[in-house]
């Protein structure tokens, strides 16, 4: 059988609300220049508009022609990914683009002809261009930021589009006073931020937690507006091919993607965990966000190797080989990345300033670019104990990030790594140290190679189907564990899983429930049931397309449904994002079960796995704060609108950071912990928490208590899983 791939989405990172990390953009490869405010496709640009239009129509999974209203709705998908807000087009422009470009749309990109998008691209760079204009003419002018009884809209985007340009340019000035009041308060919290730090310097905990640059609101907001109104003479034809191509693919379905080649390299990453590039990871400097800093730098790397380029470093120009270098300072990180980024062999020119000096004092430094082997982002395996009535039990973690496998270098017949091979290794550790069973963990695991995870259930499953795939025709075909019954291990075992588990993770986690191998943890996954193919061989980039849709070995889809957990635990995610949150997913449905045969007894005892579960879970109290900071942000994400009040929306944020604090306080307290004065201590040291894992290696960096509280309560339910069947249960 073909290779089939489980498109990789980028993994979702466990931060943002709950947890605090570093943001680390890793550097890999490719060149990017960047071109004028004309933007005219280019001739590969063309061809692969022609491909991917074909292909589309002709090997989608939905057998959908790009006839005049898949064409119509195309428009409607990219106007929104130009304008996702309603904000810039009026109305009257929408209709005549619509009547001019919207029944030929899907027939012109088929044809190769992208005159259309990149026409309505242009209007939308002047349109963005007349919105900085106005706002840095508006913040010349006193704003009134005490209107209490003026309300601004947070979310337009099924709003519709505004009429005249009065009602355009009123929104805009709403917009502009809500960031001031926004960025007033920011500032007031990082004054106080920093005289907590002066007067508790431990609360850095070593870490340089100085703050941004001393600017009043109104001048941040004319950096951050100039900066913007540069990077759109920035902007080149990949960038308007992306939303054109991917407005074509999101017709069809979510997870049907085009890349252009920066992207594409991102995306070849994922699948194999290895990057062509320098060795570097890169942030914004925090004390001044003109610069971006290299953070870490990997071992055996051409950075690493050069000896020429240290962590703390802050690069301010980038050139290509026998190119001028080109000034960034003032670039965003993924920018600076997309300059630094291209093929092996080829060369990179940084220009580079140390902490502390002047520009007198920046060096030269010319790297080759290499590929570089991810070893810490792999497969990772530990133990954990867990105490009851005086007796100590160990249990094995294996934590698998993807599902990953290199098949270029498989196909090219040389040494490659796979998530299956690297996954039974750890299995085979783990059973000699005479674990008393085993956790997979597939939290925020994004998916990968379909043959990967099948080979990875027939490690714990004696034999049988392990996943059903169905083509566009209605053809099924099985994928089977035919090892011959041979298992690497077949002790106790369950799967950890959350919202951000998708794809081949909801495949495993299917399979070990239908087959009652093991227990199912967490909260209910992505629901992305659809299996890609991976287009490597395009004019110009990459790009997935859905072929096939697979389905559990009992017949029902993972499509949009997900995997529901036999054991549920809070979800942190709140059902923020996934498969029934995304626009034109394709539908839940049904077919035949493949005949196989369970392999041991769960369900029966999950009524009471979960009662003893939620016993354990009200009382602890990681999970008690992980459900309060649950409500506090779902009250905050039901509000619709703002008002443009600085006392109110102040009022308004003290009251969320007193509910917050409260929350963490009384976690602090429960696990033998002094609680946080107030809120700007709590903010150092969380920031200087973040700023210390960023310096580390993922594979060094320890669980944070909020994260590890899942896995311990997976090892008390296998406990309670073995006591039951062996009826030594209190």
């Amino acid at each position: 059988m073909k290779l089939q791939t489980i498109a990789c989405a980028v993994a979702v990172a466990t931060g943002g609300f709950f947890f605090s990390h570093a943001i680390n953009e890793a550097i890999a490869a490719n060149n990017t220049a960047a071109v004028s405010n004309t933007i005219v496709p280019t001739r590969e640009q063309a061809l692969v508009s022609r491909q991917l239009a074909t292909l589309v129509d002709r090997q989608h999974y939905l057998n959908q022609r790009l006839d005049s209203n898949t064409s119509n709705r195309i428009f409607d998908f990219y106007i929104d990914s130009l304008d996702p807000e309603h904000t810039l087009f009026l109305a009257d422009e929408v209709e005549q683009y619509k009547k001019k470009y919207g029944a030929n749309f899907g027939a012109a990109l088929k044809a190769g002809d992208l005159s259309g998008p990149y026409q309505i691209h242009a209007h939308y760079r002047e349109r963005m261009q007349a919105f900085y204009q106005f706002m840095l003419a508006e913040l010349k002018k006193p704003q009134n930021l005490k209107q209490p009884n003026v309300t601004i809209e947070l979310d337009r985007e099924k709003a519709p589009f505004f009429k005249t340009q009065a009602e355009q340019r009123a929104h805009w000035q709403k917009m502009l006073v809500s960031q001031l009041i926004n960025l007033t308060i920011s500032k007031e919290e990082e004054q106080a931020k920093q005289k907590a730090l002066k007067e508790n310097p431990e609360l850095a905990n070593g870490q340089d937690l100085s703050g941004p640059e001393d600017m009043t609101p109104v001048e941040t907001l004319t950096k951050r507006y100039t900066r913007q109104l540069e990077r759109m003479s920035r902007l080149k034809s990949d960038d308007v091919l992306d939303k054109t191509l991917n407005a074509m693919m999101l017709t069809y379905d979510p997870h049907s993607n085009y890349f252009p080649p920066v992207d594409a390299m991102e995306l070849n990453r994922q699948t194999t965990l290895q990057l062509e590039g320098i060795g570097v990871s890169i942030r914004p400097d925090r004390s001044n966000e003109d610069y971006t800093k290299i953070e870490t730098i990997v071992e055996g790397g051409p950075a690493s190797k050069s000896g020429q380029v240290k962590s703390g470093d802050r690069i301010i120009g980038v050139g290509q080989d026998g190119e001028k270098i080109v000034d960034v300072i003032g670039w965003p990180s993924n920018e600076v990345v997309g300059l630094i980024r291209g093929k092996r062999g080829t060369k990179v020119t940084l220009r580079l300033l140390g902490p502390g000096a002047s520009m007198s004092q920046a060096r030269t430094v010319t790297l080759v670019r290499d590929i570089i082997q991810e070893e810490d982002a792999g497969v990772r395996n530990r133990t954990v104990q867990i105490q009851r009535d005086g007796k100590t039990y160990t249990y094995g973690v294996i934590e698998i990030p993807s599902f990953y496998l290199n098949y270029r270098a498989r196909r090219a017949g040389v040494e490659y790594r796979s998530v299956s091979e690297d996954t039974n290794n750890a299995l085979k550790t783990l059973a000699a140290k005479n674990v008393d069973g085993i956790i997979v963990d597939l939290r925020n695991n994004p998916g990968g190679s379909l043959e990967e995870v099948a080979r990875m259930l027939g490690q714990v499953i004696k034999s049988g189907p392990v996943v059903q795939i169905r083509d566009g025709n209605g053809n099924v075909s099985v994928f089977e564990d035919n090892d011959g019954g041979e298992q690497t291990y077949a002790g106790p075992l369950a799967v950890l899983i959350n919202l951000a588990s998708a794809s081949a993770s909801e495949i495993y986690s299917a399979a070990i429930q239908d087959y009652e191998r093991g227990i199912v943890i967490g909260s209910t996954t992505t629901g992305k049931g659809t299996a890609q193919v991976q287009l490597d061989t395009l004019a110009y980039g990459q790009a997935t397309l859905t072929q096939r849709k697979f389905y559990r070995i009992t017949g029902g889809s993972t499509q949009n449904k997900g995997v529901i957990p036999d054991i549920k635990l809070v979800d942190i995610y709140n059902e923020e994002f996934g498969e029934r949150k995304a626009k034109n997913a394709l539908k839940w449905d049904t077919i035949a079960t493949a005949p196989f045969k369970r392999e041991g007894v769960v369900q029966s005892y999950v009524p009471q796995l979960a009662k003893s579960s939620q016993t354990r879970v009200s009382i602890d109290p990681q999970f008690k704060y992980l459900t309060e900071r649950k409500n506090i942000a779902k009250q905050a994400e039901e509000r619709k609108t703002a008002v443009l009040d600085l006392d109110q929306r102040r009022a308004e944020l003290i009251e969320l950071e007193r509910k917050t604090l409260a929350a963490e306080n009384v976690r602090r307290q429960a696990t033998g912990l002094a609680p946080y004065p107030n809120w700007e201590s709590y903010q150092a040291s969380l920031e200087a928490q973040a700023e210390s894992r960023a310096k580390m290696k993922a594979n060094q960096r320890p669980p944070l208590p909020e994260e590890e509280v899942f896995v311990s309560e997976a090892a008390n339910v296998l406990l309670d899983y073995s006591q039951l069947q062996s009826g030594t249960a209190k």
